[in-house]
């Protein structure tokens, strides 16, 4: 029953995004709806985070699966990319580091507020 309740609250809330991004005219994917739904539902302490844990842990175990079919994918489409190969591995090992960079300088910096909050 509990893996019912969290799938339940879990679909829900993605249903809701899905209608959000009906709704509001923006180029934001209805999944990004959904986790900023998630996050305020949680920050607000509407939903804990003991009624979802144990099914978001099973969907992140199983994530890697769902990269099958695009490997797949692109696998089947090589010869079309070997034209842009060069550029494509540039921008990927470019933008890689960018985001790497950019994730480790807020992790620092939240990491230095959350210090400064504690003295």
């Amino acid at each position: 029953m509990k893996f019912l309740k969290e799938i339940a609250i879990i679909f829900g809330i993605t249903m809701v995004g899905e209608i959000l991004n009906v709704w509001i005219p923006l180029p934001v994917p209805a999944g990004v709806y959904g986790l900023f739904l998630l996050l305020g539902l949680l920050c607000a302490g509407l939903v804990k985070l003991e009624d979802v844990s144990a099914t978001g842990n099973l969907l992140l175990d199983v994530m890697p699966v769902m990269f099958i079919p695009a490997a797949v994918g692109l696998i089947e489409k090589f010869e079309e990319l070997k034209a842009i190969l060069v550029p494509l591995v540039v921008i990927t090992v470019v933008s890689t580091f960018f985001v790497m960079t950019v994730t480790g300088k807020t992790t620092e910096f939240v990491l230095r507020h959350q210090k400064k909050e504690e003295k």
